[in-house]
C-alpha cells in the first residue's frame, strides 16, 4: 500500500506553554510531538502519523485522505445572518464587483 503519510499537512510550531516545538498532522488532529528542535518535532510527528496509519490499515479502517491529494471545486457555502449578507452586497456593489469577488477577496488576505 502507498505510504499517504508523506502527503499530509504537517506543521511545526513553538508552544511558549511547552517551552519546545509541537509537531501536528491536520488529517489527524489528535495528535502531535513534542520536541527541543523544529526538525525533530516534525520527524516525531511523521513517525506518530505513519503508526496511526499502520494501526488503522491492521483494524481494517481507510487512513483519511491527505489534503493536498483531494480535490475541491473552488466552491463552498457560508450562512450568514441575513443583516450581514445586506451589508456585503451593499459594499460589493459600491466597489462595482460581484459579492462573491468581494468574499473571496476578503478570504484571500485574511
Amino acid at each position: 500500500m502507498k505510504d499517504v503519510t508523506n502527503h499530509y499537512a504537517y506543521r511545526i510550531r513553538w508552544s511558549a506553554e511547552d517551552g519546545e516545538y509541537v509537531g501536528t498532522c491536520a488529517e489527524f488532529p489528535g495528535l502531535s510531538w513534542l520536541d527541543d528542535s523544529p526538525a525533530d518535532a516534525l520527524v516525531g510527528i511523521q513517525r506518530v502519523a505513519r503508526e496511526a496509519v499502520a494501526d488503522m490499515r491492521v483494524n481494517g479502517e481507510n487512513p483519511p485522505e491527505p489534503y493536498a491529494d483531494r480535490t475541491y471545486s473552488g466552491r463552498f457555502l457560508v450562512r450568514i445572518p441575513p443583516e450581514e449578507h445586506r451589508k456585503l452586497a451593499v459594499e460589493a456593489a459600491e466597489q462595482g464587483i460581484s459579492l462573491n469577488r468581494l468574499a473571496a477577496n476578503r478570504l484571500a488576505n485574511a
